[in-house]
Order: structure tokens, then C-alpha cells, then sequence
């Protein structure tokens, strides 16, 4: 981690994840600009109704290539947005495309009704022998489907793999989508550039997904062959796993990333987690350090030595790219100490304060670690020990002030259980600390 005041002026004025946003929206509005275009150069239908129909299958069309490339895991995005924000952007942009779906397809029923002079219904049952309708309509279902069982009452209730494995549904539902609009005769063949720009759009959106998500790891994986190196037990129910592999230093991760973690020679190919690097990467191995509180984290300890690993990433913007003031304050709770731990074993200029919360001392993990890092940089440590009750909140406004008067002038990074971490940020907020000295990382993947 460099001092703040001279890569800021490497890089200029423009932070690494302004930049990133602004490229994202700029691509964004530069889509909705062309397919308004498109709408009105080429989206009358037979009717009215029909006409407003075609307008909402153009945008839908262009929201479901905007979803690929938000979840194709993009270094350049995720290095500078982080993967938890893209979810969530992700999130809300299914919601959008849901209705937008939704939308299409009861205009164009409408619309069909009226031009045929029918009944709905029978327009409805009628639609279902058109190879184009067909489709559609299997694509529309199951985006709704995949929408209902990512409404937060269902989500919390199912298991982590049954929720990805329906989710996958989605790729079904985008190539129905995709033949539905290769069979559609008028507004995405009206022109040779509008077959340009809609082919183009797929042909990216595709590719960016299949690079990122399939192609890149499997390419990091056969070249740099991660196997279990040493299985380390810190605690009753945490364990440290040590991974090596080949030309680990070409392997572009930094400290406080993550990675997805499966062995699959130990556990089922689908029993992956998302675990942060506890130990910067030193070019000769990676190290996850996790809590037995699953299937996957609780066989951690019998995973044998010498065992494949198979590693998707590094991912994540928990990172000093981010650093914007000399001073730093690395803020974790349980388990999130991982990235701050590694956040601390880089090259760390400037005053250093740690806040680490725990209900007991006994689940200070790495905290020996922890403390002769900071003794070795002059930094101090606080370890905040004891259950939250009223009266006694440490990351209150004034708690947190009492502890690191100079808060408002640090970067500070977050990473703990999600109350403590919503609690840290609205003090923050409430102290006014600048939104870019704010670093926060959720690893969400749903």
C-alpha cells in the first residue's frame, strides 16, 4: 500500500472506481441512446398497442445483454466496482427486465387481440403455435420464476445451492431469448444496422461471459495447478488451508481479494465458497482462512495435502487501489478480519489503527498474527471483546470518535457480519466521513 497523496497524483484526480462507473453508464446510456433509436426508426407496429409491445422487447432485448456483462466477472470492473456492488446492480437490473418482459408480452397479446378482433384468451392459446411466440413466452416464464425464488423471503430460506442451481435457469431463459429475437422479423432485421449493432451486442455479451466466467479460470487453473499445500487448525472450528501452484506470481490477486474455492477431489464440484486471501499473496502460495459454519467450511480441516484445488479469480475492490489519505482505519468484526489481516501484511505507509470486534477473546482469530503486524508498523490495535448490549455499541458516532479522533481524515475499510457492517457505515455517514475514504466488501455472489 503506497502512500495515498502520491498515487493520487500518479493516477490524477479521477479515483479508480469513478472511472469504472463512468465507463459503465457511459456504455449504458450509449445503448439506450441506439435502441431508442432503433424504436423509432423502426418499432411501429400494426397498431398502437403492438407498437408499445415492440418498444419494451427492444429494451428488454438490450437489459438481458447488460445482465451478461455485469455477471461475466470483468477484472477491469471488478477490481475498481468489486463484485458485491455489480450483484447488486445486478439485482436490480433482473427487476427491471422481469417487467419489461412482463410488459412485452401482454402488449403484444393485446395488441393481437385487437388487431384480430379476438379475445385475449384466444389470441393467448393462438400465440402459443408461433415458434417466435413459443419461445418467448418459455424465456418470460422463466425469468419469473427465477425472480420469485430471488425475493429475499424465499432466498433466505433455501440453501445457497439450490438457489444457484435454479438460477441457472436464467441461461436457459437468455437463449430463448436470443432465438426469439433471430425469429423476429421486423425491428431487429429492419436494417443493416440494426442487424449490426444486435448481433454485436450478443456476440459481446456472450463472449464477455464465456471469457470471464468459463474461460479465463479454466485457463488459471491448468496453468497454474493449485494443490493443497498444508492444512493449519487455529481453533476448535477455524482452519487455515495453504495452496501453492506454479508461477504464482504471474497470478494478478492483492491483498484483500477473494477467491471461489472448490476441491473437488474432497467435496462435489458444486460446493464452492467465497473465501478472502488471509495472508497477502507472496508469489509462492495463497492462504484461505475459514469458520466451520457450513458443509463446505466444515470439511475445510479434512481436506488432505496434495489435494487439487480449483480456484475462480481474485475478486473484489477490498483493495489499497482504492487509497485515497495517508492515514488508514481497518475496521473488522469475526471472521472478516481475513482481509484486513492481509490488507496489513502489504508495504503500509502512514498511521494504521485496527478495530477488531469479537464476542470473546477466544474467537480473536489471527489475532497474534495481527498484533505483531501492527507492533511492526507502529500501529495500534484495538480489540473491541464483549456481546453488544445497550449502552455499549462500539461503532456509534461517539465510540467510534473517542477511538480514531481523526476518523474523518483516514480511509476506512469494513468487513464483519452484515449488522455490524450496515451499523459501521451509517456512523460513518453520520460522521461525515467522505463516501471514497469508505471501503467496504460484502463478497456477496447472490
Amino acid at each position: 500500500m503506497v502512500v495515498a497523496t502520491s498515487a493520487q497524483a500518479q493516477r490524477g484526480s479521477v479515483l479508480p472506481v469513478d472511472a469504472a462507473r463512468w465507463a459503465l453508464w457511459t456504455f449504458a446510456l450509449a445503448n439506450v441512446v441506439i435502441v431508442e433509436f432503433l424504436f423509432i426508426t423502426a418499432g411501429s407496429g400494426s397498431n398502437g398497442t403492438l407498437s408499445i409491445a415492440k418498444f419494451f422487447g427492444l429494451h428488454a432485448g438490450m437489459l438481458v445483454m447488460l445482465q451478461l456483462l455485469l455477471v461475466a466477472r470483468l477484472p477491469w470492473l471488478d477490481r475498481r466496482i468489486g463484485m458485491d456492488r455489480l450483484t447488486v446492480w445486478h439485482r436490480w437490473v433482473g427487476f427491471l427486465l422481469l417487467w419489461s418482459i412482463l410488459a412485452h408480452a401482454a402488449f403484444v397479446v393485446l395488441g393481437y387481440a385487437r388487431l384480430d378482433n379476438t379475445s385475449v384468451l384466444a389470441t393467448y392459446l393462438a400465440l402459443r403455435s408461433v415458434p417466435a411466440s413459443l419461445l418467448g413466452m418459455l424465456a418470460a416464464v422463466l425469468v419469473v420464476l427465477v425472480a420469485v425464488i430471488s425475493t429475499r423471503y424465499l432466498r433466505r430460506r433455501l440453501r445457497y445451492e439450490t438457489w444457484h442451481a435454479l438460477h441457472l435457469l436464467l441461461y436457459l431463459a437468455v437463449g430463448a431469448s436470443f432465438v426469439h429475437e433471430l425469429l423476429e422479423t421486423t425491428t431487429f432485421k429492419s436494417s443493416a444496422p440494426a442487424r449490426i449493432y444486435w448481433w454485436g451486442m450478443w456476440l459481446l455479451s456472450f463472449g464477455a461471459l464465456l471469457v470471464g466466467r468459463i474461460g479465463v479460470p479454466l485457463w488459471r487453473n491448468a496453468y497454474h495447478r493449485f494443490q493443497v499445500e498444508a492444512v493449519d487448525p487455529e481453533s476448535d472450528n477455524v482452519v487455515s488451508v495453504r495452496v501453492t501452484g506454479r508461477h504464482l506470481d504471474r497470478l494478478p490477486a492483492r491483498a484483500g481479494q477473494f477467491f471461489i474455492w472448490r476441491f473437488p477431489g474432497h467435496h462435489h464440484w458444486w460446493l464452492a465458497n467465497p473465501f478472502s486471501l488471509s495472508a497477502a499473496p507472496d508469489g509462492r502460495s495463497l492462504r484461505l482462512t475459514a469458520k466451520a459454519v457450513g458443509v463446505t467450511s466444515a470439511g475445510l480441516r479434512n481436506v488432505p495435502v496434495g489435494t487439487r484445488a480449483y480456484l475462480e479469480g481474485p475478486y473484489g475492490a477490498f483493495t489499497s487501489l482504492h487509497r485515497t489519505r495517508p492515514g488508514v482505519l481497518l475496521i473488522a468484526g469475526g471472521m472478516g478480519i481475513t482481509p484486513i489481516r492481509a490488507l496489513l501484511e502489504e508495504d503500509l505507509t502512514g498511521d494504521v489503527v485496527v478495530l477488531y470486534r469479537v464476542r470473546s477473546e477466544g474467537e480473536a482469530v489471527l489475532v497474534d498474527e495481527v498484533r505483531q503486524l501492527i507492533t511492526d508498523r507502529g500501529g495500534r490495535l484495538h480489540l473491541l471483546i464483549g456481546q453488544t448490549k445497550e449502552g455499549a455499541l462500539p461503532f456509534e458516532p461517539d465510540s467510534l470518535r473517542a477511538l480514531v479522533p481523526d476518523v474523518t481524515g483516514r480511509d476506512v475499510y469494513v468487513c464483519g457480519p452484515p449488522a455490524m457492517t450496515a451499523a459501521v457505515l451509517s456512523s460513518l455517514r453520520r460522521l461525515k466521513v467522505p463516501s471514497q475514504q469508505v471501503h467496504a466488501e460484502k463478497f456477496s455472489l447472490a
